[in-house]
């Protein structure tokens, strides 16, 4: 038997130490919460991309009845950014979120299974790491690359 063991870094930023694209995508992405559509959940998510050419292109969490027919503000983002922008690589993501009191989370929150999974798919389209930003009250996550959450991850190769 042979056992791995898996190393993740992610730093632990202040806002005021983010670069200052970093802080605007962050308090884009914290924008983007106010156009969530989440009336069952009440947890509204907002994201932003920033893409290679200088664009910003954000998305929101829509929910909907007919579960799960909903999407996550990640792959909004995502989507959109490939509709608007097809050959434009994403060079970095911030998610912030809001609870159902409508207040920004304390801690930062981290994407979902899915959304990792597309998220992975981009980095290996372009690739190219997406440096993520998740944004919560305390402090902001920083990592590297989709990697950093999902290490043993599927990809074409």
């Amino acid at each position: 038997m042979q056992e791995l063991t898996l190393n993740t870094t992610i730093k632990a930023m202040q806002k005021e130490e983010l670069s200052e694209p970093e802080q605007l995508l962050v308090e884009a992405a914290i924008e983007a919460t106010k156009r969530s559509y989440s009336p069952y959940s009440h947890f509204s998510v907002g994201a932003a991309l920033l893409l290679e050419n200088g664009k910003t292109v954000i998305g929101c969490n829509q929910e909907n009845a007919a579960f799960p027919a909903g999407l996550c503000a990640e792959r909004t983002a995502i989507f959109a950014a490939g509709a608007q922008y097809p050959d434009v690589p994403v060079t970095m993501l911030a998610i912030a979120a809001r609870n159902s009191k409508g207040e920004l989370t304390d801690e930062p929150i981290s994407p979902c299974g899915t959304c990792r999974q597309v998220m992975i798919e981009t980095e290996t389209r372009f690739k190219h790491p997406i440096r993520i930003l998740l944004y919560g009250k305390k402090c902001i996550y920083v990592l590297e690359g989709i990697k950093q959450l999902m290490p043993l991850s599927f990809t074409e190769f």
